[in-house]
């Protein structure tokens, strides 16, 4: 990880990428809080937050982190972050990728965070030999349904109001976005 680049100047050109550390725990749970909130406009998320730093502590880099994060960092400030996890097939003997979070603070929005971001995650699905990567969004959220389809990703099911994307790690890093 280090910093990421997509064509041309501006703030992309600045926006660092790196994993997230155990130093990080405040940082990726104030960033939760932003996400659920968000969410919670949307109309995808009415419930509680039940989230504390001591839980993904314990989740995240215990003895067995079930979930990994990547955060974007502009100057040395988060962001935007990445929550992910690699599930298994059977059938195919290969993992794939499912992204639990997506999420760009709104001030750095529509400045191609989020495409570094997803970029990377798919850089690594790809060097993993992930067969595809998959994330759900509900359909009220058209900016970030858009910005799915942009990056080559496909409704492969819907449940209500709620999609299910899947997209090759491949065809999202060929993206010209």
């Amino acid at each position: 990880m280090g910093l990421a680049k997509i064509s041309g100047d501006g703030i992309t050109d600045r926006v660092m990428i790196r994993d997230a550390m155990p130093k990080d725990i405040s940082l990726i749970f104030g960033l939760i809080q932003k996400k659920a909130e968000f969410d919670r406009q949307m109309g995808s998320f009415s419930g509680t937050l039940k989230a504390t730093p001591e839980k993904l502590s314990k989740t995240l880099f215990g003895d067995v982190p079930f979930a990994k994060v990547i955060l974007a960092e502009i100057a040395g400030n988060a962001v935007g972050f990445g929550l992910y996890y690699f599930r298994y097939s059977s059938f195919n003997a290969l993992p794939s990728l499912w992204l639990d979070d997506l999420y760009i603070e709104s001030k750095a929005r529509h400045q191609g965070i989020g495409t570094v971001l997803i970029k990377e995650i798919a850089a690594i699905a790809q060097k993993y030999n992930c067969t595809h990567l998959a994330w759900n969004a509900i359909e009220t959220n058209q900016p970030g349904v858009r910005f799915y389809h942009k990056i080559g990703a496909e409704i492969v099911a819907q449940e209500g109001d709620i999609f299910l994307f899947k997209a090759s790690p491949t065809k999202i890093l060929k993206t010209g976005c």
